[in-house]
C-alpha cells in the first residue's frame, strides 16, 4: 500500500487514531482487546484504506486473538467513526500488528550483546 503524507492524509490518521483509542478504552468490552494499544495509522493516497497500527504484549497467540476481536469490531468502529468524524467517506480499516518497537529493544540489543563464540 502507497502511503499518502498529505496535510490531509495525516490529519485523518490523527483523528482516526485519537477516536478508535478512545473506542477501545470507553466502549469496546472484549477481553481480547484489552492491553491493545493504537501506535499509529497510515493511510493510503486517495484516503480509501486505513491501516491502523497497534501494539500488545504477549506471544503469537494473544497477537492474532487481538487481531480477530478488531476484525471483529470493525463494522462497529466504522459506524461509530461515521458519527465522529466528518468526510464523506469512512476508510476501509485494515488492523496490523506494529512490532517496532519490539524490534528495536530486543532484535537489536540481543544480538550486539551476544558474546562472540
Amino acid at each position: 500500500m502507497k502511503t499518502s503524507t498529505s496535510r490531509r492524509s495525516v490529519k485523518m490518521g490523527d483523528q482516526i487514531m485519537r477516536e478508535i483509542a478512545t473506542m477501545l478504552i470507553e466502549e469496546i468490552a472484549d477481553p481480547r482487546l484489552e492491553m491493545v494499544t493504537i501506535s499509529g495509522v497510515r493511510m493510503n493516497k486517495d484516503n480509501q484504506i486505513a491501516e491502523v497500527l497497534f501494539t500488545m504484549s504477549g506471544d503469537k497467540e494473544k497477537i492474532n486473538a487481538a487481531i480477530s476481536g478488531l476484525e471483529k469490531a470493525k463494522g462497529f468502529i466504522r459506524s461509530k467513526l461515521s458519527k465522529r468524524i466528518r468526510t464523506r467517506q469512512i476508510p476501509e480499516l485494515r488492523f496490523t500488528h506494529d512490532n517496532f518497537l519490539e524490534e528495536m529493544v530486543y532484535g537489536n540489543s540481543v544480538e550486539r550483546n551476544m558474546p562472540d563464540s
